[in-house]
Parts: structure tokens; sequence; C-alpha cells
């Protein structure tokens, strides 16, 4: 497989559909590497040891953790399972940006932004990487989050390992463009 296509596999399987090969995650989202390896390949789905290593490591999102012994990954964020990353809650920057499509604004302004199939809403510290991930959803609209006065009104942040903020959601109250 190529490199694309071993992260594509890896999105799905650690972050949505690990039954998918037969992979069990734990409580956290993280997953045995030799099972990994072994049931993809199972599935048809070859790739090597160097192969996940080097997807893991040149992922331009930082996607995907390896634990400090390499016998675990799991997905940085993104989960549509239900796993508990393990963050604390950390105090973010006041101002957070989402990128989102144009024809999502009025139920956003209404309902304010909802994690959807995700765990967490989430949101980027510059507008320019929220400017690319509402991109892909279309037209992009870049909405301002006043991430400083949610914490200060008791709203848990987290930040996962790859710089992604998360958040369980965003009121309208907090959005502006």
């Amino acid at each position: 497989m190529k490199d694309g296509e071993v992260a594509r596999l890896l999105s799905l399987i650690l972050r949505h559909e690990p039954k998918r090969i037969g992979l069990t995650l734990d409580g956290q989202g993280w997953a045995n590497v030799p099972d990994l390896i072994r049931l993809a390949k199972r599935a048809g789905k070859s790739f090597d040891l160097a192969t996940l290593r080097r997807v893991v490591e040149t992922n331009d999102k930082r996607r995907f953790t390896l634990s400090p012994d390499g016998l675990r990954i799991r997905a940085a964020q993104g989960h549509s399972l239900p796993v508990d990353l393990g963050l604390p809650a950390v105090q973010p920057p006041d101002r957070l940006w989402h990128g989102t499509a144009r024809d999502n604004l009025p139920s956003i302004f209404r309902d304010g932004l909802k994690p959807g199939r995700r765990q967490m809403v989430h949101l980027s510290a510059d507008r320019d990487t929220a400017q690319r991930v509402g991109e892909r959803h279309g037209k992009a609209v870049i909405l301002a989050v006043e991430a400083g006065l949610m914490f200060r009104d008791k709203i848990p942040f987290y930040q996962a390992d790859n710089g992604v903020w998360l958040v369980p959601s965003v009121s309208p109250a907090y959005l502006a463009f």
C-alpha cells in the first residue's frame, strides 16, 4: 500500500471502524501495533512496520500517535467511537478558529458548533489552518471562537497530541466572524 492509502486506512480504523478488520481498541483508543499490521494484512491491506512508522512521522496533520515504546498506536483526535484520550483540561488561547462551509452557517448560528459524528468539536489555533479545514467542506467560512470566555465560564478545553483544540460544543454566544 502507498503511504496515503495507509494513512486513510489508519484514520478509518483508529477513529471510526476498528471492527472492519477485527481490531480492538482500548478505552483510550490505543491499538496493539503487531495486531493492527497482522489484521490489516488478513483484510487485504498489507503494510509493514517501517511504512507505519513513516506514515506516523510524516503525516502532515500528525493524526496518529505511537506510544513511547512503539508497541501501540492511536488516532490523535477525531474519533466517532467513545474513547477517553486521557487529555488534561488546559487553558486555551483567548481566541480559536473553526473552518466550515457557508451552507452550515444557519444551523451553527442557531445551535452552535456540535461534534456531529465525532466526540468533540475541533478548533484551530490559527486562521490558516481553519481555512484549510473549512475548504474540505465547500466554500470556507472562518468563525472566531471566544475560547478565553468559554474557559472562564468553566467549559473544558483539551489539546490533542497534534495541537488540535477540542471542546464538547460551542454555543452561538461564543462565535463571531
